[in-house]
């Protein structure tokens, strides 16, 4: 089958990718120049695991393709729709501008019978404001939202956890055709649901405000962790062998970040308060500033074990909102290493794969590749993304490089006992204070 990508950032191409390796025919549509010769010639604008030898696998073998041309959609059996919706610069809603030109540029090309399917996460209501103008154009309008995960992106489209499909009022064949597409995954076993367009839509931002709310919790239940001498890793090892909470996400930290989730739940209480359910979208506001009071807290850790910040050097390991990700969007580890600065800390961040990413957004931090220059000379040392090679690093290697051996642990992965017989004072958020260790390095 031929189908048609528009919007070749991150969701769109992965899945322009994905589809071409089942062996549809795939025409990518970006309006950047730049990103579409990139992509083009196998290399994506961004790090995804594996997408770039996927992108010129299928390339090679003629099966995927990408233009600045809307035209060359025409042809096409299926166009997915998968641009950006960002946070407005001026409020917490979503920034529709991007869906609304794919609308505008596509729907005068659509030929009978196509089916435009949205992948992007919208509002709630969104879709139902475009069924008219793609039905007058012969088409068919479904909603069939992506639930991918940076770092999984490849194996979350190739092999899904769920198919959803919102149709439209009276549609009765376009299930049908997105079965074709995803027949390979339905043959396996991919659970499908078929609903209604407003239902699909609200299935991708109530599935993102779940998993936020479940880490906000747990960042709640940190706080208390500290304050009354608990530990909130075992804590949420008890609760999460019950089978009604499960112990995914729950993991304790600086909190979450990325492109998907802090975005998506603003979004989603902003729409919930224009439709009067305010609960909702209070619960969801205090689920944001739960999560962004961890960054502060963090702060506040590395202030107290140094005894103020203004010229003190602190090293921040990473600056991805996650590993195996480059991206630092609304990234926890770069705004606390902002902060960090704001208060008069010296900041050095290091990360494998995020660094350039982060000095177009932060240019006034120094970055270092290489962690052990960045740990030299350090006062403090905070793991902030909880990449392997942070998680393993040698405390007794890295202590010789130190001026301080102060190390705040953001996301509870190193092994403490360790660090404390190498002789580093040690916290780990969401626990009561451990034993001294040695602060000078000498």
């Amino acid at each position: 089958m031929k189908v048609s990508v528009i919007g070749c950032g991150y969701l769109g191409a992965v899945h322009a990718a994905a589809m071409a390796s089942l062996g549809h025919e795939v025409v990518g549509v970006d309006v950047d120049p730049i990103r579409v010769a990139a992509l083009a010639a196998g290399r994506a604008p961004f790090y995804e695991p594996d997408l770039d030898e996927l992108l010129a696998r299928t390339g090679r073998a003629g099966r995927l393709s990408f233009t600045t041309d809307i035209e060359d959609v025409k042809g096409a059996s299926v166009h997915f729709v998968c641009v950006g919706t960002p946070q407005s610069a001026d409020s917490d809603a979503a920034d529709l501008r991007y869906v609304e030109a794919v609308f505008a540029a596509l729907v005068p090309v659509l030929q009978p019978g196509d089916v435009v399917a949205g992948k992007s996460t919208v509002p709630v209501g969104t879709a139902e404001g475009h069924v008219a103008e793609v039905e007058a154009a012969g088409a068919r309008l479904v909603w069939n939202p992506e639930f991918l995960r940076e770092g999984y992106a490849i194996r979350d489209t190739l092999s899904p956890d769920r198919l959803v499909y919102g149709l439209a009022p009276g549609d009765a064949t376009s299930a049908a055709v997105l079965d074709a597409v995803y027949a390979r995954q339905l043959d396996a076993g991919t659970p499908r649901i078929v609903t209604d367009l407003t239902t699909a839509e609200l299935v991708k931002v109530a599935a993102n405000s779940f998993l936020a709310t479940k880490i906000s919790f747990i960042n709640a239940m940190a706080e208390l962790c500290e304050v009354a001498g608990g530990d909130v890793g075992t804590l949420a090892d008890a609760i999460g062998l019950d089978p009604r909470i499960g112990r995914k996400f729950l993991g304790a930290g600086v909190g979450f970040g990325g492109g998907c989730l802090p975005k998506d739940i603003r979004a989603f209480s902003v729409r919930a308060h224009e439709l009067g359910a305010d609960s909702a979208g209070g619960l969801l506001r205090e689920v944001d500033a739960i999560n962004l009071r961890r960054r502060a807290h963090v702060v506040d850790l590395v202030q107290n074990e140094l005894g103020g910040l203004v010229g003190a050097r602190v090293t921040v390991l990473g600056a991805a909102f996650k590993p195996d990700s480059d991206d630092v969007r609304d990234s926890p580890a770069l705004d606390v290493a902002l902060r960090l600065a704001s208060a008069g800390a010296d900041v050095v961040v290091t990360d494998p794969r995020a660094i350039d990413s982060a000095r177009r957004v932060a240019p006034g931090l120094t970055y270092v590749a290489d962690l052990e220059d960045a740990v030299r000379g350090a006062d403090a040392v905070v793991l902030l993304t909880e990449w392997p090679q942070y998680r393993d690093a040698d405390p007794v290697r890295l202590g010789a490089l130190a001026s301080r051996r102060v190390v705040v642990d953001g996301r509870r992965v190193l092994d403490r006992a360790a660090w404390e017989v190498a002789g580093w004072r040690v916290r780990v958020i969401g626990s009561a204070d451990g034993p001294m260790g040695i602060l000078s390095a000498g």
